[in-house]
């Protein structure tokens, strides 16, 4: 069981993280490399974002939501 176990721990630091293990040796060099995947991520999340409120008003337009004071029953 405990080859399964190490197994794991084996595929977790010399596969898995190697991306990040690069990173690391990098991160003397240039603050932005280092924080490449953080800028990935913003930028990711800034995306869906934008996509989100494209659909709101998309939906607003076309005055599907009901804006009635009695849409929802516990008002």
């Amino acid at each position: 069981m405990t080859d399964f176990f190490h197994a794991i721990q084996d595929l977790f630091v010399n596969v898995v993280f190697a991306p990040f293990d690069a990173l690391r040796a990098l991160e003397l060099e240039s603050w932005f490399t280092a924080n490449a995947v953080s800028w990935l991520f913003i930028l990711i999340g800034f995306v869906a974002m934008v996509y989100w409120m494209l659909q709101l008003k998309i939906f607003d337009a076309n005055n599907e939501e009901d804006k009635s004071i009695s849409a929802h029953s516990y008002l």
